[in-house]
């Protein structure tokens, strides 16, 4: 039976919730909501939630979502009423996407797309609870030059055998369980499309490009680009992309699918130069192989992003470079960042 929302504030789950993406969704949702933080740390940090510790409206537990869901078995919730109010939304964002580490993380990635799903979808049918899932701009497959730009009605092709294929056809999977749950419970579940997104929390030394080189920059190390240097890519900031799920969620339940990114270009050498500039770095610009987890990404037709959502990414790269890069030097020390 459903609960309704009868306390002042609603009660939200964030799966992956100490991760780069679900700390500062937590972050944003403690404005309006109880916020039942879910992580298992098998990818990310406390440290990213530390300073969300401190408020009551705020609760963290570490559990593994690919298990069955039963949050009336956590005594630390019985302040948020579970029992009488129920849960009114759920974000599941809990998923592995470590470049450097992902081979070790390949079963993770896979219990992420398929356990995590069934668990996070089947309480979100028990609470009758409004659900939003981040996939990934994977799913469309890489972009060619005859096909750069991607809307949310194109099929992707992706190669299923892969080494990485517990990720781009995982990703896939959990789009089909998503609209099945919609299909046979009439559950109002969406899909975010998420393109590639940085700013501050992000982790470090992980194969993740913007981090990787503010941290080469100041420590006035080599920037190293795996690939191509000349490969394009689009950045969105995290609050932008934050902004893009929240509304994501408060929208009609007819809206299934949406992208969410950013949809200008630039080569990975030209940020790589920017943060060098930005940083007044004495650091060089070099080339490695590529990793296994990086591919050739397009760009998202963000139209009904903007017609939809009434959403579109405001923040410009420069601005957004500035905020990461003041935040990881004001907290080098916790991120055992050197000089």
């Amino acid at each position: 039976m459903a609960k309704i929302q009868i306390f002042e504030k609603k009660n939200v789950l964030v799966t992956g919730g100490a991760g780069f993406l679900g700390s500062h969704l937590c972050e944003s949702l403690l404005k309006e909501a109880n916020v039942i933080c879910i992580d298992d740390f098998s990818n990310s940090s406390i440290q990213n939630i530390e300073h969300l510790l401190q408020y009551p409206d705020f609760e963290f537990i570490k559990f593994d979502v690919n298990q069955p869901i039963d949050l009336l078995s956590f005594s630390e919730l019985e302040k948020f009423r579970i029992k009488f109010q129920g849960i009114q939304e759920i974000y599941h964002l809990a998923c592995p996407t470590s470049p450097k580490n992902f081979e070790n993380l390949r079963i993770n990635s896979l219990w992420a797309n398929s356990r995590a799903m069934l668990s996070t979808l089947d309480l979100a049918v028990n609470y009758h609870a409004k659900y939003v899932f981040t996939s990934s701009s994977v799913i469309y497959g890489q972009s060619t030059s005859a096909q750069e730009v991607f809307a949310e009605d194109q099929e992707g092709v992706v190669d299923h055998l892969s080494p990485r294929g517990s990720y781009d056809e995982g990703k896939r999977f959990a789009e089909t369980c998503v609209n099945t749950y919609r299909q046979v419970y009439g559950l109002d579940a969406k899909i975010a499309r998420v393109f590639t997104t940085y700013g501050p929390r992000m982790k470090l030394r992980d194969g993740l490009l913007i981090p990787d080189f503010i941290v080469q920059a100041i420590e006035n190390k080599d920037l190293v680009i795996y690939g191509d240097p000349q490969l394009h890519q689009t950045f969105c900031y995290v609050n932008d992309m934050i902004n893009g799920l929240v509304r994501l969620m408060k929208a009609p339940p007819q809206l299934s699918v949406i992208n969410i990114g950013h949809n200008q270009l630039y080569t990975i050498q030209s940020v790589a130069e920017k943060i060098i500039q930005m940083t007044e770095s004495s650091s060089h610009i070099v080339t490695e192989d590529p990793l296994v987890f990086i591919t050739h990404k397009g760009i998202p037709d963000l139209r009904h992003a903007k017609e939809q959502l009434g959403w579109i990414p405001l923040i410009t790269l420069e601005n957004g470079l500035r905020q990461t890069i003041d935040y990881t030097i004001a907290n080098k020390e916790m991120l055992q960042v050197g000089t």
